[in-house]
């Protein structure tokens, strides 16, 4: 429920941006800061979520994320003006980002190995199906009551599943003993992180209304970039107490999956992103008619993905990639 719910707030906006801009007085170009102030929170706390939860314990950071993330989403819906709603939508970010994460190492900890497979794939329902119901579900809000809704539906899902987690969720005791130890803060690790995702993100999202590097603006970012994130991996590797194990990528199987998932988001939100906005300026669609587009290849998913699922606890996972790539 956690993850679904912070997986949908990356896509259940980008239909509302126009009424959005209307509405609290703002241009359409605007109005993409409330897309690009989430992501940029968000990809700074992902990262860093491990580290929290070894210092504070998986099921109290959990917990903290997704309160900040419930409350944060009453404050974007009751937001007077855009820069309060881009303030807020920080905050969403940053509750967000520990989300996901956390929801995995749940499930990692919960099912033997033999049964992983499945329930990564049912986890997976939520990851892939969030993003494309997600301008559905916000364009028919949008249409028939007001793009603050898109907000407020995050309330009673989120209360739900803070009560939920608090019952039926435990730390395994290696995790209660590590947050017990304690762990040095990393200052300039976080530092460089937060300076060199942050203008990544930014450079990334405005390079197009800004010209790309034909704009000193984005060729700014692009440098501030490329030097935190150098100087970040350069850190860490040889930092005692990194708050990011980069070294971790010198595993030839972790550094696969996680290029393939990086190819699978840049395939999956650039569209998820984009289409929406160019249906409804360029073509005339409706915020719903947006959605609907989009909603097809979800379904399918929905079906496939348990088949995925129960197919990897029989036949190794990189055939079944190598078969679908």
């Amino acid at each position: 429920m956690a993850a679904f719910m912070e997986v949908l707030d990356t896509s259940i906006a980008n239909v509302a941006l126009p009424y959005m801009a209307g509405s609290l007085g703002a241009s359409n170009d605007e109005s993409t800061w409330v897309l690009t102030s989430y992501l940029v929170s968000n990809a700074i706390v992902l990262p860093i979520s491990g580290w929290f939860a070894s210092v504070l314990g998986r099921k109290r950071f959990f917990m903290t994320c997704l309160a900040i993330f419930t409350l944060s989403s009453l404050l974007c819906g009751i937001a007077p003006s855009l820069g309060a709603i881009i303030v807020f939508r920080i905050l969403q970010g940053v509750g967000g980002g520990g989300l996901q994460p956390m929801a995995q190492a749940i499930l990692a900890d919960t099912f033997p190995p033999r049964q992983r497979g499945l329930a990564f794939a049912l986890y997976g329902i939520t990851s892939i199906i969030a993003p494309t119901v997600g301008p559905t579900l916000g364009g028919w809000i949008t249409d028939q009551y007001t793009w603050r809704w898109i907000f407020f539906i995050n309330l009673p899902v989120g209360i739900l599943a803070l009560f939920l987690i608090f019952r039926l969720v435990e730390d395994p005791p290696w995790a209660k003993r590590a947050a017990r130890a304690g762990v040095k803060f990393d200052y300039i690790g976080v530092s460089l992180l937060v300076i060199g995702v942050g203008a990544l993100q930014v450079m990334l999202d405005k390079g197009q209304e800004e010209d790309w590097f034909g704009s000193t603006f984005i060729v700014t970012l692009a440098v501030i970039a490329g030097l935190g994130l150098i100087a970040l991996v350069i850190w860490e590797w040889f930092y005692k107490n990194p708050i990011i194990e980069i070294r971790l990528f010198k595993n030839l199987n972790f550094l696969g999956a996680n290029a393939m998932m990086f190819i699978l988001g840049i395939m999956l939100f650039s569209s998820l992103v984009m289409m929406p906005q160019f249906l409804q300026t360029l073509v005339g669609y409706t915020a719903e008619s947006a959605g609907l587009v989009l909603s097809g290849g979800g379904l399918l998913l929905l079906f496939l993905m348990p088949i995925a699922g129960t197919l990897a606890s029989k036949v190794q996972a990189r055939y079944i990639i190598a078969f679908v790539g």
